[in-house]
């Protein structure tokens, strides 16, 4: 009997304390719903992505750090404001805790999937905040360069099998990861396949996926949104598909997903911008990237419209908009993302307007940025690469630049040391340029096809990385690019290069002929591709003068200067122009102007040089201006002032458009 009376109280200790902890246990349960409630009634007024949410974050997590929302709005903030590598990776941190507290406390809200209203309209809130915390933290790990991490959250989102994907559509982002380190294999990313092909071929895979999921949900979704909700999913696919093809230039895909997207928002004037160029469309290209400036909000990355248009500032002919424009886009970002981008497309503006200095100024400032790749397909072997090949343009120019400045540069001893050392590094530079070159893997798709979309050098750069190298390999290689490829309008690129190589090679009278074919071809957008009509005119004048035909020299040198007259210093050919002087010069400085490579002798049918010397407050000025041979003003009216005899060779780039003297080793 003790023993049993002992065993009841025992039993009725243990229920006594079985219903404090209950009644404990439903007080903090209670407490922790009231404090939830109350975070949930306060971020109610308040935008996520604004200035509000950092202090807000504090403020929630004070009243319940276990609570996700307080974590979420401080990770959207860091995210919002991250500019480099600490700012994501700190950002990194709260949408992390974010995505483990939501999985902790609401997983079954995240996997609910339903055709009821009223039981969706209870997880939406769940779903969308867990689909926007997994797409910044998506951007922080992609920012940061760490696919696997992107990769490895992707799937993870995946396991949820969300019946709308809000702001993380999985499968277009699986897309585009693979796509985006599509060079890579395996053996660095274990979710890449072994080579470029395979790795188009399984993001292509991806979206497929992405698609059929959208037609799977649709029976659910279609009793709780409006009707055509799906468009826009869709269109998210098309947009990644448009991507695909042009990259691996499947041009009638492209162009009817591109179609497909122009009747939605969700279209990209850049991307299409890029594949008009790529297909030598490039009026429609420039409209189209100056249709995105327009849509143009501050952005801390690359705005790739801006890049990509002053490029086609410099096949117009006008590298100087480029220059303007590249100052301006500097000038407003400051040194965010896309800052060393911009300082690269500065440089090469700079280059093809003959200002060598301050191109390979701003080319070394892109050199020591550390630039971020957010956005953007086009990643640091892109950015390396352009950064080489342009200071191997540098170099050639500079040894040009060498002797236009001295004609006679083959027995001044000056000009042929610092020739001998230009030479020097331009050798060095050219391993470096052609061993980067060789190591590409995207060669195939990104330099020989000359335009591509994720090119991010001129056609012009290229033929003077390849120009001295395995000729009959580069021959064999456009002549079957000529052959096979279905652009049209690129074909004349291909016959240059084509016209180029037989002219290493001696064969005049075929490159002669090619050289016409580009000239005549009906395509030819006058506007848009003096460029290319330019260095045109320039091999055939280096014909011309091979076979010794004056007359055909004087032509299209002529032709040249109207075209292009910043192109010539730098080609080592003779610029035939007359001189008309009023007023006295200083002494020596005519004789200095005529040690430049230009040949005041020439008549009547060459450009016309009007100086006129004159003397201001003590200072002697010379007015100039140039009309080409049709009489019209080429280089507009201006004025220098000169203070000894070697600033005619200032006067002597002036002459061509180019503002300033520019030879990076100065001779005596």
């Amino acid at each position: 009997m003790v023993r049993q009376k002992f065993s009841f109280s025992l039993l009725l200790i243990l229920l006594g304390c079985v219903l404090v902890h209950t009644s404990k246990g439903q007080s903090l349960a209670n407490i922790k719903a009231a404090q939830r409630y109350e975070i949930d009634a306060k971020r109610m007024g308040v935008d996520v992505n604004s200035d509000d949410a950092l202090p807000r974050s504090r403020e929630f997590k004070r009243i319940d750090s276990t609570y996700y929302v307080g974590w979420m709005f401080e990770g959207a903030y860091k995210y919002n404001h991250a500019a480099d590598f600490l700012g994501f990776k700190n950002a990194s941190y709260p949408l992390e805790r974010t995505l483990g507290l939501m999985e902790r406390d609401y997983y079954q809200q995240l996997a609910t999937r339903t055709s009821d209203l009223l039981t969706y309209m209870r997880v939406y809130k769940f779903q969308l905040d867990y689909t926007l915390s997994a797409y910044y933290l998506m951007n922080c790990y992609s920012n940061m360069e760490q696919p696997e991490k992107v990769y490895s959250l992707l799937r993870r989102v995946l396991r949820f099998n969300f019946q709308r994907d809000f702001y993380m559509d999985a499968w277009n982002y699986l897309g585009w990861t693979v796509h985006r380190n599509r060079f890579y294999t395996t053996s660095k990313y274990p979710f890449l396949q072994n080579s470029i092909d395979g790795n188009e071929r399984l993001a292509n895979n991806l979206l497929d996926s992405g698609m059929r999921k959208i037609n799977r949900d649709i029976p659910l979704n279609s009793k709780i949104f409006q009707p055509g909700y799906e468009r826009q999913d869709k269109a998210a696919v098309y947009h990644y598909k448009a991507m695909l093809y042009s990259y691996n230039f499947k041009i009638d895909s492209a162009n009817y997903y591109y179609n497909l997207l122009k009747k939605e928002p969700i279209f990209s004037h850049n991307n299409y911008g890029t594949f008009c160029a790529i297909c030598g469309n490039f009026q429609e290209a420039a409209h189209q990237y100056q249709l995105e400036s327009a849509n143009h909000q501050p952005d801390k990355r690359l705005q790739e419209w801006a890049y990509y248009l002053s490029i086609l500032d410099i096949y117009k002919g006008f590298p100087q908009n480029g220059i303007e424009l590249m100052k301006g886009m500097i000038q407003a970002n400051g040194s965010t993302p896309g800052f060393g981008w911009y300082n690269i497309a500065l440089a090469r503006c700079e280059l093809y307007n003959g200002q060598l200095q301050e191109a390979l100024r701003h080319t070394n400032k892109a050199a020591d940025f550390k630039e971020l790749h957010i956005g953007t397909t086009l990643g640091q072997t892109h950015y390396d690469f352009s950064i080489q090949l342009l200071r191997l343009l540098q170099k050639i120019n500079d040894i040009e630049a060498q002797k236009f400045e001295r004609k006679d540069w083959w027995y001044h001893l000056p000009s042929l040391a610092a020739l001998a050392q230009l030479t020097s590094e331009k050798y060095v530079q050219q391993f470096l340029t052609i061993n980067q070159f060789a190591q590409n893997p995207e060669r195939d798709r990104v330099v020989y096809k000359l335009f591509s979309t994720e090119s991010t050098v001129s056609w012009d750069e290229i033929w003077f990385l390849i120009r001295d190298f395995t000729t009959d390999f580069f021959l064999q290689r456009f002549r079957q690019e000529l052959q096979t490829d279905e652009r049209k309008a690129i074909h004349k690129y291909f016959r240059y290069f084509l016209a180029r190589l037989n002219l290493q090679k001696g064969n005049i009278n075929l490159a002669e002929k090619l050289l016409n074919e580009v000239l005549t071809d009906a395509a030819t957008n006058s506007e848009y591709e003096q460029l290319l009509i330019a260095r045109t005119l320039q091999a055939q004048a280096e014909i011309a003068l091979q076979k010794k035909d004056a007359k055909g020299y004087q032509n299209r040198m002529n032709q040249l200067f109207a075209y292009y007259p910043q192109l010539i210093p730098f080609t080592a050919l003779t610029m035939p122009m007359q001189l008309q002087i009023s007023g006295s010069a200083p002494d020596g400085f005519l004789q200095r102007l005529n040690q430049c490579n230009i040949n005041f002798t020439n008549p009547s049918s060459s450009p016309k040089a009007h100086l006129h010397f004159y003397t201001l407050s003590q200072k002697v000025l010379v007015q100039f201006w140039v009309e080409d041979a049709q009489g019209r003003k080429r280089v507009p009216q201006q004025s220098m002032v000169i203070k000894t005899s070697e600033d005619a060779v200032k006067l002597a780039y002036r002459l061509f458009g180019i503002s300033e003297n520019q030879s990076q080793l100065k001779t005596k």
